[in-house]
């Protein structure tokens, strides 16, 4: 019977996610927990998403236990490097994600104790990362090893998302550890791509704390992505540009981030500053268009496995109450909210909560790339930047709201759209 309704349900579901009902309208969301449908708000669903992405990697790697219980599955085309790395990814590409609503200040609602819970284990990890004698010590790799590169990047990200959360209470000997392998990994040369901005935003970490830095890894980066600006909001990722969403993964958010601690050090000028952050409004104004009417985006180019990752400007605006004038948080929070309920349907998971190599679904293998495996896929928690935003915040009080496509399609009044030369 339960099997029966289950498959009712889903297939309810999978229907109604596709027409605008009156579950939206409310500014709910309708979710089958097993044996009926219930409603949760929205911040509800996306922090339910979110501890149900995040649990398995955390609560394994707090115990040293990730290596140990993850299951791992691997690219039909993987390359064949170290596969060390995929523990790696997995951790790395979490924790930038969740960095904002573990800053958010401790209380003891129900919110506030998977916060606290979710703080701990983070934490926790962090130690094993950098500590040899634990079986979570990751694989930081060599000159042969490129990957790692990527993924202490993002470490570095949380860091400097969080420094008062995640740096700053750790110990003497975790700091120090840190320190270590953020210098020792400038062994491995970045290519000549985005990558240059993974080898930057270590260095500016370290440069936040005071440490001595590599300065050529940082002025090449931003002096070369600044050649690479091809207009209108879009960077060329390298010499030749490319059609994908790398220009959401990496390039805005890490150049912005690189220039604002450089700035603040002296380093740089701030004019450098203020023209990519008003460069990533404009690439955050198309992201929002991407969203269908039904809640479905743009699918295109390599690495579409990292799902809603690809929305990091957006998102990250969105934290900084920041957005284009023309787009209001609700209608990014509406769109955005519907695009997960289309994509982390059960499915999308497999047993044990880990996620799947694709898009939607388990049946999409064939999508990852040669560098890609399971850890890889934890680039999508990106998304949740807005969770660091206080529940009174308007993305989260305000009632759904159309967004672009919805508004354009249904015959609604929309903005215009002009390219800027900026």
């Amino acid at each position: 019977m339960q099997r029966r309704n289950f498959l009712k349900w889903s297939s309810l579901l999978a229907f109604t996610g596709f027409v605008p009902g009156q579950s939206i309208v409310a500014n709910t969301t309708d979710i089958f927990d097993g044996t009926k449908i219930k409603k949760q708000n929205d911040r509800a669903y996306w922090l339910d998403l979110m501890d149900k992405i995040a649990t398995p990697i955390l609560s394994n790697m707090s115990k040293g236990e990730l290596r140990k219980n993850m299951p791992m599955e691997y690219s039909p085309t993987w390359d064949g490097r170290n596969k060390q790395v995929a523990y790696m990814e997995a951790f790395g590409r979490l924790i930038p994600g969740l960095a904002p609503f573990l800053a958010l200040p401790q209380d003891a609602t129900a919110e506030g104790v998977i916060r606290q819970r979710l703080l701990l284990q983070t934490q926790q990890s962090l130690a094993h990362a950098v500590d040899p004698n634990s079986p979570d010590y990751l694989y930081w790799g060599s000159s042969k090893t490129q990957q790692p590169l990527v993924d202490a990047a993002y470490i570095a990200q949380a860091l400097l998302a969080a420094p008062d959360t995640l740096w700053k209470p750790l110990d003497a000997v975790t700091k120090q550890r840190f320190i270590h392998e953020f210098k020792t990994i400038r062994r491995i040369k970045p290519f000549n791509s985005n990558w240059l901005l993974f080898a930057a935003i270590i260095e500016s970490f370290l440069l936040s704390i005071d440490e001595d830095i590599d300065v050529a890894r940082i002025d090449t980066a931003i002096d070369k992505i600044n050649k690479w600006y091809v207009g209108d909001g879009w960077y060329s990722d390298g010499d030749k540009f490319h059609f994908d969403h790398y220009n959401g993964f990496v390039i805005h958010t890490m150049l912005v981030e690189v220039l604002r601690v450089n700035v603040a050090k002296g380093r740089r000028d701030k004019k450098e500053y203020d023209i990519a952050y008003k460069r990533m409004q404009r690439y955050a104004s198309f992201q929002e268009r991407y969203i269908s009417p039904e809640g479905t985006y743009l699918v295109v180019g390599r690495s579409s496995t990292y799902r809603v990752g690809a929305f990091w400007p957006l998102v990250k605006l969105a934290l900084d109450n920041a957005l284009p004038k023309e787009i209001k948080p609700a209608q990014v929070r509406s769109a955005l909210t519907l695009v997960m309920k289309n994509m982390f349907i059960p499915s999308t998971f497999t047993k044990g909560n880990w996620l799947t190599l694709g898009l939607v679904g388990d049946k999409q293998t064939n999508l990852a790339d040669y560098y890609s495996n399971t850890g890889s896929m934890y680039i999508t928690s990106l998304v949740f930047l807005p969770l660091g935003l206080p529940a009174t915040h308007e993305f989260w009080s305000e009632p759904f709201t159309d967004w672009t496509q919805r508004k354009a399609w249904s015959g609604q009044p929309f903005e215009k759209d002009y390219a800027v030369d900026y």
